[in-house]
């Protein structure tokens, strides 16, 4: 074999590859494009959550700068989409007061979501002496002698979004429930046990993806 035989040898087999490379960059785009606009017709629409309703065994704000708590909550989500599936990842509920955090984080557990389907968690979510700022502390008695407090109840974690067999990569997902805790009379709410009062909130929560 000549060194000019070699030399065209060499060359054909750099095409081949550039073709192969080629070939596989276009299949990539079209894969691509094709599920943009899949996306694009069925443009998937964020969960709804709702807040049904708070049971209160606990809370004691007596300790100056110090907040005991202890929730049962009741949450529900649907799925609005007719096509398109939701997975749940890494999901974590707790309470806050003024922004700051007054519970500690509860996980729920991982879950798939079918179209039009609704979910229903009911987590305890607590705090035992858990540190407030002292201008919070002032203002949540203040709020608490008046009979009611506000406090948001928040869900951070990660959604998948699965359209026939493709599942999307993982988006942050922020859910802020309002909840307007009532103290003094058990007429508001529903005695659960000795203690326990539960309160029906029913109200709609704000949602992030």
């Amino acid at each position: 074999m000549t060194a000019k035989d070699c030399g065209n040898h060499g060359k054909g087999r750099r095409q081949l590859i550039r073709r192969l490379f080629g070939c596989l960059l276009v299949f990539l785009l079209i894969v691509l494009i094709t599920i943009l606009i899949i996306w694009a017709i069925l443009r998937p629409t964020k969960p709804r959550f709702i807040l049904q309703d708070t049971t209160v065994y606990a809370f004691n704000a007596s300790s100056p700068n110090f907040l005991t708590s202890n929730f049962q909550v009741t949450v529900s989500t649907r799925n609005p989409n007719d096509r398109i599936g939701i997975y749940y990842d890494r999901l974590v509920i707790y309470a806050t007061y003024r922004n700051q955090q007054t519970t500690l984080r509860t996980a729920l557990p991982p879950t798939y979501q079918g179209h039009n389907e609704i979910n229903v968690w009911s987590p305890f979510i607590y705090g035992n002496m858990v540190p407030i700022a002292p201008d919070f502390s002032v203002a949540l008695k203040s709020e608490q002698a008046a009979g009611t407090i506000f406090m948001v109840i928040k869900i951070d974690g990660r959604v998948r979004w699965k359209v026939g067999t493709f599942v999307s990569g993982r988006y942050h997902l922020n859910v802020r429930c309002p909840a307007y805790i009532t103290f003094g009379s058990k007429n508001n709410g529903v005695s659960v046990g000795e203690n326990a009062v539960k309160y029906q909130l029913v109200t709609r929560c704000s949602v992030s993806v």
